[in-house]
């Protein structure tokens, strides 16, 4: 399921099953460093593409890394009819998204509420990442001093969530927007009024925010030995400036980027937008490809890849291709990326190039 947008070549949707057999959406678009992100809390893959407070995010991010995310479960285009959002159950849904996507090793991105489960995932995969990213993170909600009025607060949040959420007017929901994006214009406020309700169902927001609040991996972040970059807008209401720091403090040699910023979803205006894009490209460019642009397919593809060139070659399809090496017609198409990118190959002719690459003489 391709979708497009006019500033950014198609994003590919594609489907994978989490242990317990919950299916998980996840999306693949952009060129360069595989980056795969652990979800924020609220996201829908194809709404978010055209979305005027997300464009930004993935077409900038597209133009240096090749960005794999996904809605979480109950969520988005993953199934809905879901009540366990535990973080071991989180943790599957990322591990079953890692491997559906092909790619062996990949800078892992935390997104707000995500960062218990990318932190989990690293203690447990650290051979699979190649670096940390946490953008507006965390490792625990208890990991910081909250005080009274902060711990009132979230418990009217769930109160509003029941009784607001699913309302066809935007008054209750208005209010996380408030929060997350205070200075947003009206246009992308209502769009993210409508994504809430877009999104996910009024009944798993409030039990997955409930079941989000007590995953608690801060125990395992000490233990972490891999590059960490934690980019925090320091007015950030949803989650305190304190997190990022926190996470700083506590894994061994963090950087802490200090965003001047009340959003928390950076906005394409704002001069902190420029300062995020350019901290992480710099900490994604150890693991570009430092094979040569002229490389001979036959000197860095593998045996598998090489076959499935060759047929392409052969002027075969891709479902002619899959039957011919008893192959799925995703792995294929898997194969095929792969061989795209070590060959440095991009947009709609890459195909042919990779091909005529294979037929030129050495």
């Amino acid at each position: 399921m391709a979708v497009t947008s006019e500033s950014q070549s198609p994003q590919q949707v594609r489907f994978c099953r989490a242990p317990d057999g919950v299916r998980i959406a996840y999306a693949v678009h952009g060129h360069g460093p595989p980056l795969l992100v652990s979800t924020c809390w609220l996201s829908h893959l194809q709404f978010d593409w055209e979305s005027p407070v997300w464009r930004h995010f993935l077409t900038d991010l597209g133009k240096f890394a090749t960005v794999i995310r996904f809605d979480e479960r109950g969520h988005g285009l993953s199934d809905w009819d879901v009540t366990d959002h535990s973080l071991e159950a989180r943790i599957g849904d990322l591990e079953a998204v890692a491997d559906a996507s092909g790619v062996e090793r990949f800078a892992l991105m935390a997104m707000s509420q995500g960062g218990p489960v990318a932190i989990s995932y690293a203690a447990r995969h650290p051979e699979r990442v190649s670096r940390l990213l946490f953008y507006g993170s965390y490792s625990a909600t208890g990991s910081i001093r909250l005080s009274a009025e902060d711990r009132e607060l979230e418990d009217t949040f769930g109160q509003l969530i029941k009784v607001g959420w699913a309302r066809p007017d935007s008054t209750f929901r208005r209010v996380f927007t408030s929060l997350m994006i205070p200075g947003a214009t009206e246009v992308q406020m209502r769009w993210l009024d409508d994504l809430q309700r877009v999104a996910v169902s009024a009944s798993t927001a409030y039990l997955s925010r409930r079941q989000r609040m007590a995953a608690d991996a801060d125990p395992l972040v000490a233990s972490l030995d891999v590059p960490t970059l934690i980019l925090h807008s320091v007015g950030d209401r949803m989650n305190a400036f304190a997190y990022g720091r926190h996470l700083a403090s506590s894994i061994a040699n963090a950087r802490l980027v200090a965003l001047e910023s009340d959003n928390h979803i950076l906005l394409e205006d704002e001069a902190a937008w420029s300062v995020f894009v350019d901290e992480v490209r710099r900490f994604l460019e150890p693991d570009a490809p430092s094979t040569p642009s002229h490389a001979r397919p036959e000197d860095v593809l593998s045996s598998r890849e090489l076959e499935v060139l060759r047929l392409v070659a052969a002027g075969h399809d891709n479902t002619a291709i899959a039957a011919e090496l008893h192959l799925s017609l995703r792995t294929v198409e898997r194969h095929l990326q792969n061989v795209y990118g070590k060959l440095h190959l991009q947009g709609r002719s890459a195909r042919i190039a990779a091909a005529a690459r294979l037929l030129a003489p050495a």
